[in-house]
């Protein structure tokens, strides 16, 4: 259920066009701080719920990244029609919010091509980030959000006092922001103990060879082919032994069924809403250390804004290294010095943000 509250949804768009069978939505939240950013999620399963849920983190993570960015989210149903033309139609429909009230970029099953046909479609190279190199864009493709999910865990770990090259890592989700988590956490020494995709669960306690499971994962496409290592069902990999678990893939991952089962020191979020609040507070309660998604994983809407301002990848690094490390820094110690959960520690940053943007607009 969409629920309206001081801070938005600002605007609510549903949009069909019968030639393509094309139906989206896109929901900005807030613009107090400059167009909502948000990227486009395609999936057959897409609601206007879930996207209303992920505009509202994009809200808090712009905030809390100190970007002139506000929160939204795009929606695309996928109807296994032809992906250029629904994405074109459906770039048609948003010229009226976008780029103006809405800047896109890539999410679930969308990249760069999407990118590029989106941004042709609406005629301005603003209309999204994500796009291609030889349209000025910085692609995701880089890895830019695992970058700063790295440096997220980094800053966890130190915070714990663990060190990194003694640390245990199982990470749920190999694809774009998975699998450049766990290339910089392996060459920092940690040990990667466990890796999914959506065909299962590959585990060794000694340890994965990261460069081994990228070409398996690319030769066979399934990370369960890596060998020496035992094969597992995806929900085990929540209930494994140790030191950082990051989820990186889809929405509810850890929930009411299964939370009880998490034997993780600390759970680093790379995917946006991979469990609900009141979950992350009863994973608080038992001990486990959470920085939330919108803290963990603002790598990708700092490299959009580098992107949105013509910077290089070079520069995206350094921003994303820079301010994923200060922030997360800066919510495990609130969230420590007041006794509070970590998410409302960062929500106490992001909302004082919002609302001083929101008092200079009236």
């Amino acid at each position: 259920m969409i629920k309206f509250d001081e801070w938005g949804p600002e605007k609510i768009l549903t949009v069909y066009d019968p030639k393509t069978g094309m139906k989206g939505f896109v929901v900005i939240d807030n613009t107090a701080m400059g167009p909502g950013k948000g990227g486009i999620r395609m999936t057959p399963s897409v609601t206007a719920e879930e996207v209303y849920r992920l505009a509202r983190v994009m809200t808090w993570k712009c905030a809390l990244a100190e970007l002139p960015f506000g929160g939204a989210k795009g929606g695309l149903v996928f109807n296994n029609k032809n992906k250029e033309m629904l994405m074109r139609a459906y770039s048609r429909a948003m010229k009226v919010v976008s780029p103006k009230m809405w800047v896109a970029a890539p999410d679930v099953n969308t990249g760069e091509n999407e990118m590029r046909w989106f941004a042709e479609e609406n005629g301005s190279m603003q209309s999204c980030t994500g796009k291609p190199a030889d349209m000025g864009g910085i692609p995701h493709e880089l890895g830019s959000t695992g970058f700063g999910v790295y440096h997220s865990a980094l800053v966890a770990l130190e915070h714990a006092g663990i060190d990194v090259k003694d640390a245990t890592i199982a990470i749920e989700g190999f694809g774009n922001v998975g699998s450049f988590a766990a290339k910089f956490l392996y060459e920092s020494g940690a040990k990667l103990v466990a890796v999914s995709d959506s065909k299962g669960v590959i585990y060794n306690s000694d340890g994965l060879d990261f460069e081994k499971l990228r070409k398996v994962k690319d030769e066979t496409k399934a990370v369960k082919n890596y060998k020496p290592g035992e094969f597992m069902e995806n929900e085990k990999i929540f209930e494994l032994e140790v030191d950082v678990l990051i989820p990186a893939a889809l929405a509810d991952v850890i929930h009411e069924g299964n939370w009880q089962n998490v034997k993780a020191k600390m759970i680093v979020s790379g995917a946006n809403i991979a469990m609900r609040s009141e979950i992350e507070n009863k994973l608080s309660d038992k001990g486990v250390l959470i920085v939330p998604d919108f803290v963990a994983n603002a790598g990708g809407v700092i490299s959009s804004y580098i992107e949105y301002i013509n910077g290089t990848p070079e520069q995206m690094f350094k921003e994303v290294e820079q301010r994923v490390r200060k922030n997360t820094k800066l919510v495990l110690e609130k969230a420590k010095k007041e006794n509070m959960y970590p998410r409302v520690a960062a929500l106490e940053i992001s909302k004082e943000r919002v609302k001083e943007a929101m008092m200079k607009r009236s």
